[in-house]
């Protein structure tokens, strides 16, 4: 008498699945854009059946406004850690900025570019930009509020002072999907300059930190 065993199918856990669908959704995000994301795109990556993206993601539009969200967060998570802290304020906003410029950074700045331009036509993008935003101004705006707490930045409106850096970035990023240049110095601190004056800190103090915070 012969039988046959089946082997059992191994289900990953829907919460593991659902990660690992938008990890892999927002590294094509990064590598090549928002627009090459797509059910299918994803699912070849995975080696799975389309099926199963939809299961959790219905539409694109989801799954690309939470690939966006995904990697806009956990860039924010590395340049600015929501705690506990390593370092004083000043040492860690000279940390943020120094790894607000260059290559490592590049990518990111082509991913928010990328989701501006396309949050135009979709709303559920164009919530997760919103949102994003949002975070990033509340974790900038804190780490100034600490600063101020503890004597080292002087200023009477950190939310201010956060929305100036964020804008500079912003405007120093607008060319890195074209080849242009080498930045003068001086552009490429900007976003340094402007947080210096705003919190009453003497000119190179924020790259003095940054040597001490390395």
């Amino acid at each position: 008498m012969s039988s046959s065993v089946q082997r059992k199918r191994i289900r990953k856990d829907p919460a593991a699945r659902r990660a690992e669908i938008v990890d892999t959704a927002a590294a094509i995000a990064l590598a090549e854009g928002l627009e090459c994301i797509t059910l299918r795109r994803v699912a070849e990556e995975l080696a799975v059946r389309p099926g199963l993206i939809s299961h959790y993601f219905p539409s694109a539009e989801e799954l690309v406004a939470e690939a966006f969200g995904s990697a806009a967060t956990g860039e924010l998570d590395r340049l600015l850690p929501a705690g506990p802290h390593d370092g004083t304020p000043l040492e860690r906003l000279a940390r943020f900025l120094g790894h607000t410029s260059g290559e490592a950074y590049d990518a990111i700045s082509r991913l928010w570019l990328n989701a501006r331009h396309l949050s135009r036509y979709r709303p559920p993008l164009r919530d997760r930009v919103a949102l994003q935003e949002a975070d990033w101004r509340a974790r900038l705006e804190g780490l100034i509020q600490d600063g101020v707490a503890a004597g080292e930045f002087r200023t009477g409106d950190p939310l201010a002072v956060a929305l100036q850096i964020l804008v500079v970035l912003d405007g120093l990023s607008v060319d890195v999907n074209t080849v242009s240049p080498e930045l003068p110095a001086a552009v490429v601190r900007m976003a340094h300059r402007t947080a210096e004056h705003e919190l009453g800190l003497d000119e190179g103090a924020l790259t003095r930190a940054a040597v001490t915070a390395g």
